[in-house]
């Protein structure tokens, strides 16, 4: 795969697993990851609840900016960057213009939420606090995001299956 591959989803739906494997399958990549650059933000930080106010989505919308422009600057140097982040509604759209590079793969994880419920109890960290719910976000996944590039229900597969998938497919992905 050449380019900049987003990999977006509701959280637990197997970005981060998926957007490592991938990365490790590719011979020159690099993951970036979206939420680091939340996470750096030491004070003052406004972090994003369903009751949005402007300075969590200033926030977010900083992070995809910062996210990239880091994709751009990996692939300039010879890289195939793999973004993964929460990316949903109309800011996918929006996503998809902050990156220069193309092509522009853009690969949503869009298992059931009963899949994603069952990952979330299997897992370490949550994604689910500051009150989003698996319902919340899967509804504003499929309800409010456009259907750029390729959707894939990983509901019944494994890492190595969907990156597989994600590697034979990477044309449907692509963004103009």
């Amino acid at each position: 795969m050449k380019g900049v591959v987003l990999i977006t989803g509701i959280s637990a739906s197997g970005k981060s697993t998926v957007a490592q494997a991938l990365a490790e399958r590719l011979p020159r990549s690099a993951h970036v990851r979206g939420d680091a650059f939340r996470r750096m933000v030491v004070n003052g930080r406004a972090d994003m609840t369903p009751e949005l106010t402007g300075e969590a989505v200033r926030q977010l919308h900083l992070r995809y900016r910062i996210a990239a422009k880091t994709a751009d600057m990996y692939f300039d140097a010879g890289f195939t960057p793999i973004v993964q982040d929460v990316i949903l509604g109309a800011d996918l759209e929006r996503f998809t213009k902050l990156v220069v590079t193309r092509p522009l793969h853009v690969i949503v994880l869009a298992p059931d939420p009963a899949e994603v419920a069952r990952r979330e109890a299997a897992r370490a960290k949550t994604g689910y606090a500051g009150g989003w719910t698996i319902a919340q976000l899967d509804a504003s996944l499929r309800r409010e995001t456009a259907r750029l590039g390729l959707w894939l229900d990983t509901s019944r597969q494994s890492v190595g299956e969907t990156v597989n998938e994600i590697i034979s497919r990477s044309g449907e992905a692509q963004i103009t």
